[in-house]
């Protein structure tokens, strides 16, 4: 079983950068994919990013491709979500999610997610 708290969220003006962590308990971080997803207001909670056990393979939602880049330091039990170039859009509270996988394989689709932290609000001002 693995615990996730996110941080790093906060006001975050348009064209900037800001970088969410995600800290994770447990011994065998090293043996979960790991994802990033969003939910704004109103909306359904959307796939933004994904890495694998040893950060081999990434994988990106259109939408923030070329601007944010996921990361982890599996020594520290941390994942990072680089947020680079953020817009308006971007606004909605990011969670972090693991799944412990059995191949060195991102995973895209929530609901094969296991394990999520309590999320990370980011508001991005125009």
């Amino acid at each position: 079983q693995v615990q996730l708290v996110e941080s790093g969220g906060g006001l975050v003006q348009a064209g900037g950068s800001l970088r969410l962590s995600c800290a994770a308990s447990g011994r065998t971080f090293s043996m979960y994919a790991v994802g990033w997803f969003r939910q704004a207001p109103g909306k359904e909670r959307e796939f933004v990013a994904a890495i694998s056990r040893s950060s081999s393979n990434t994988y990106y939602a259109d939408s923030v491709k070329g601007r944010f880049t996921i990361s982890r330091d599996n020594a520290k039990n941390t994942v990072y979500l680089q947020m680079n170039s953020p817009k308006p859009e971007d606004t909605a509270v990011y969670y972090c999610a693991a799944d412990r996988a059995t191949w060195d394989v991102v995973i895209a689709i929530r609901r094969e997610y296991d394990y999520w932290g309590q999320g990370t609000q980011v508001t991005v001002s125009s």
